[in-house]
């Protein structure tokens, strides 16, 4: 009988050996790629009296920019050796109503001329001292779905067996508005994919590819030079 235990037990520790290895490896697989391209159409610099604003489109039908991303890249944009200050969306949408609400909001550079014009608007971008407005466009899409996981409940307990994956992909442009001139002097493109896992041997322990975490420090780190005119 005790033979049998301690074959039991060393059974026991093959497996939770095992599954440690399996789970460091998922830990190293479940990193993401991010790729960031820029393309500059103008010249671009800030003294340190002036700010930017950064907002989200919301004019699609089928998806809208998280305001979580917009807050992440402003957070970001604003720290560091070359911070920028940065206009909070919600304070900026709601100080200017209605004219950059989803349904209002400019879609060219030529539309942000046009409400220049009107004074209450002119002077409230130049009591916040805004020389750039920088419109975020994108989204985190999963796909690839595969594997399943069950669970159960027993006289002796419960516990859940199986694995899962899926794959992330967090796609966003930043597309500047010179205020002072009315034209679109670039845009900035990031693309960060990575692979998701759940693997369960009695209690599901997610691995989790930060793709979107990784896109919004992408692209806040580059629009920050590129804002900066580095």
């Amino acid at each position: 009988m005790s033979s049998v235990n301690r074959s039991m037990k060393g059974t026991g520790r093959v497996a939770i050996h095992a599954c440690m290895v399996i789970m460091c490896g998922l830990v190293m697989a479940s990193c993401t790629t991010t790729t960031v391209d820029e393309f500059r159409q103008g010249a671009t610099g800030i003294e340190s009296h002036e700010s930017i604003v950064i907002l989200g489109r919301r004019q699609g039908s089928n998806y809208e920019t998280r305001e979580e991303f917009v807050d992440c890249v402003g957070d970001r944009v604003a720290r560091g050796s070359r911070a920028i200050r940065v206009i909070p969306e919600k304070e900026f949408i709601d100080s200017l109503f209605p004219w950059f609400e989803p349904r209002t909001a400019p879609l060219r550079t030529s539309d942000l001329q046009a409400l220049m014009e009107e004074s209450l608007v002119s002077d409230k971008i130049a009591e916040y001292g805004i020389r750039y407005i920088v419109w975020l466009d994108g989204q985190t899409e999963t796909t690839s779905r595969s594997g399943s996981i069950s669970c159960a409940v027993g006289p002796g307990g419960g516990g859940c067996f199986g694995f899962g994956s899926w794959e992330d992909d967090s796609n966003f442009d930043a597309r500047v508005w010179d205020v002072s001139s009315f034209v679109n002097v670039g845009t900035i493109s990031t693309d960060a994919t990575g692979q998701s896992y759940v693997p369960a041997v009695v209690v599901p322990i997610p691995l989790l590819a930060r793709v979107e975490a990784n896109a919004c420090n992408s692209l806040a780190s580059q629009l920050q030079q590129f804002v900066n005119g580095d």
